[in-house]
């Protein structure tokens, strides 16, 4: 009789990239359980022989935390791009395991007291500026997890922890599911007026997918749903007011009712992060949340308030326009404009003022084009080579793509997964950009050159129709140039110390600094020109088009940078002063929140906060403001090459070399200020930004 060897769990083996094309739901359980005893072993070892000394307690730190994060990211990232109900099962049913594993490593007072050995001892001063970072913030860290409470306030703290995590696992899942729950078939022609060409054939595509098998772009049925793309267009171009209010009041009321309503989930998350804070002898969670932030609590409101008042006066004067073009146009609702009119005619009045529509740029910004540019430019600024690697590294779809990234001898210094398309069945909206693995010398591959970093980035874009390439918005070329500036950093980091390399170990308000500066070159004319090419004639972008994009950038300023306000403000908030089950609903402080940063105020039964993900999901948890706080530093970086004339070749790369240098390479091996200084020779000004804007005027008048 043969005998059934047991497969070997993906999960377990010893890989240089993850094999995301094996790995199942079926795996999850018993490899996250294998790994979890092993690490338990491991960590009672550590504890067991642990000295003040980098061998023996830094390293062998570092390995148990690496795989731990890179085989949990590698499930999780399988749930983010290619969800099934079995996956979602298998990992809410380990996640307490780990997250017990987790809070008993952040807890272990063996491991807390060596690191404060060190901070005491003779050998602090010979330490680099990266290790004594490693140290001072283990010891903050460790502190925040409460390795420093008494037993039962420790239990008490652990059980929030968990219970946290899973409310986090399932305000997501809401999310997810009433967005894929609500779809709008429509069968009448007249109903879809003003949608363009891309969106119609996407809405018969999704049609197709969900059973009409016969759908076309051209006479349906169509489907719409809240995907970002679909809900977009929607807004932007039907010209069927009712079909927007439809969708709009289905938008902002996500995962508000029934068995997928986050408002208890809200209640509870917020009730048990001010009990946390509570414990930790803080006032509130804003404050446990600065502790490792640039940023206090003051600043970041100072911030936001002196945003606040330098973009209000252009956002009323925005709507005014608005009000004034739409009653030019005969608009029946122009005396009672409302919020899913606003972005219809903003996109109406955008084109007859700029003369852009946003469709008829598509076919000017071709994804393999873009990609191109985007490398050409990363060439140019920072001296590497990006090269297709795609049958090196397995993959999750056919669609992704890979990619070596080389320096200037040809050595190989970095890798990265580009998945690009929107999958509304399988994949979260929206882009991001994480670290499949990091830069390390303690886990290098063959003993002497480290272990080279590995980045994904994953965006929503319509997905190639037909036999035409993925053709984008500008907003989309953003996003990616966005995504891409995060995965530089880290994979251009010079880092060897694991727990610094990359992105890791930098404070969160500053970690949107190079993403956001790579936006800027998407308006820099030799970078747009390059990228501007018609994918069908190759024509390149009609000059008076870049003028014109050029000047609709600072279009709505006011309004745009008043949205991002909102929800900064509304964050600070809820993790200040709210206290739940009090009188004020959270709905109620969003009001009162929106009244100071919305022209228009949200609708009574605007449910905004239900799919608010970032805050209750996603880690911005009285950390949204870290986008305009990032911000601030972004155009101040740029404003260095501003400085020194963009159309200046050599100064351009020497300044780039130098960011480089400084911003791409620390890590977080240095504070975020320093590096700052470093490149800018100074602190940094809030000026640039509001001249990007077009907001300066606006401050001195305030």
């Amino acid at each position: 009789m043969a005998t059934i060897v047991d497969e070997p769990n993906p999960l377990l083996q010893d890989f240089e990239f993850p094999p995301f094309d094996v790995v199942e739901d079926k795996h999850v359980r018993p490899g996250i359980r294998a790994l979890l005893k092993n690490l338990e072993s491991d960590l009672e070892e550590l504890e067991r022989t642990v000295e003040p000394s980098w061998p023996k307690l830094v390293e062998p730190l570092e390995k148990i935390t690496d795989q731990l994060t890179i085989v949990w990211s590698m499930i999780n990232h399988l749930k983010a791009v290619k969800d099934s109900p079995e996956l979602r099962a298998a990992i809410e049913e380990v996640q307490p395991e780990k997250v017990k594993f987790l809070l008993r490593l952040g807890q272990s007072k063996p491991i807390y007291d060596a690191f404060k050995a060190i901070q005491d001892s003779p050998q602090w001063s010979s330490l680099s500026d990266a290790q004594r970072r490693i140290v001072e913030s283990q010891i903050k860290e460790a502190v925040l997890n409460g390795v420093a409470l008494d037993d039962d306030k420790r239990e008490q703290f652990n059980k929030i922890e968990q219970e946290l995590e899973r409310l986090s696992q399932k305000f997501e899942e809401n999310v997810l599911d009433a967005t894929k729950k609500f779809e709008k078939l429509i069968t009448d022609k007249k109903d879809i007026e003003g949608l363009p060409a891309t969106s119609l054939g996407l809405a018969a595509q999704t049609a197709a997918s969900r059973g009409h098998a016969d759908a076309t772009a051209e006479n349906g049925p169509w489907i719409i749903t809240l995907d970002a793309p679909s809900f977009m267009s929607v807004m932007q171009h039907a010209t069927n007011r009712g079909l927007r209010e439809e969708i709009y009041r289905a938008y902002v009321t996500r995962a508000s009712s029934g068995d997928l309503n986050n408002t208890a989930i809200i209640d509870e998350i917020l009730k048990l992060r001010m009990e946390k804070a509570k414990l930790l002898n803080y006032n509130n969670y804003a404050e446990v949340s600065m502790a490792t932030k640039m940023a206090t609590v003051e600043k970041a409101e100072e911030l936001l308030e002196k945003l606040r008042i330098a973009s209000w006066d252009a956002a009323v004067q925005d709507m005014e326009d608005l009000k004034i073009f739409s009653k030019n146009q005969g608009a029946v609702e122009a005396h009672d404009l409302t919020h899913w009119d606003t972005s219809f005619w903003a996109e109406r009045l955008r084109e007859s003022k700029y003369d852009i529509n946003e469709e008829e740029l598509r076919p000017f910004f071709s994804l393999p084009m873009v990609m191109d540019s985007l490398f050409n430019l990363a060439k140019t600024l920072f001296g590497i080579d990006i090269e297709p690697a795609d049958g090196l590294a397995p993959v999750w779809n056919n669609d992704v793509k890979f990619y070596r990234v080389k320096d200037s001898l040809g050595s190989p210094i970095a890798y990265f997964y580009f998945d690009p398309y929107s999958r509304p069945s399988e994949k979260r909206g929206g882009a991001w950009m994480d670290e499949v693995v990091s830069r390390s010398r303690v886990l290098s591959r063959n003993g002497t050159a480290p272990r080279l970093p590995i980045a994904h980035m994953v965006c929503n874009q319509t997905p190639p129709v037909g036999d035409k390439p993925s053709l984008m918005t500008f907003r989309e070329v953003e996003t990616v140039f966005h995504e891409f500036g995060h995965a530089l950093q880290h994979m251009l980091t010079m880092q060897d110390e694991g727990l610094v390399a990359g992105i890791r170990g930098i404070e969160w308000d500053a970690v949107e600094l190079p993403s956001q500066f790579m936006e800027n070159w998407c308006y820099h004319r030799e970078t747009l020109m390059g990228i501007a090419k018609h994918y069908e004639t190759g024509e390149s972008l009609p000059e008076e088009v870049y003028l014109k994009l050029l000047a609709a950038r600072t279009f709505r300023a006011g309004s745009l940078s008043l949205r991002q306000l909102r929800f900064a403000s509304l964050d600070l908030e809820l993790h200040t002063k709210y206290k739940p089950g009090a009188s004020e609903s959270i709905y109620d402080v969003d009001q009162r929140v929106s009244r100071k940063t919305q022209v228009i105020p949200p609708l009574p039964e605007d449910r905004f906060l239900c799919g608010f993900s970032h805050i209750f999901a996603g880690g911005y948890a009285a950390g949204y403001y870290s986008y305009k706080w990032a911000e601030v530093l972004s155009a101040d970086a740029f404003s260095a090459f501003e400085d020194a004339g963009l159309d200046n070749g050599k100064a351009v790369q020497e300044i780039g070399h130098k960011f480089r240098e400084t911003i791409l390479a620390l890590g977080g091996g240095k504070a975020p200020l320093e590096v700052f200084v470093e490149f800018r020779g100074r602190e940094p000004s809030p000026e640039a930004l509001l001249r990007h804007n077009g907001l300066l005027s606006a401050t001195a008048s305030a």
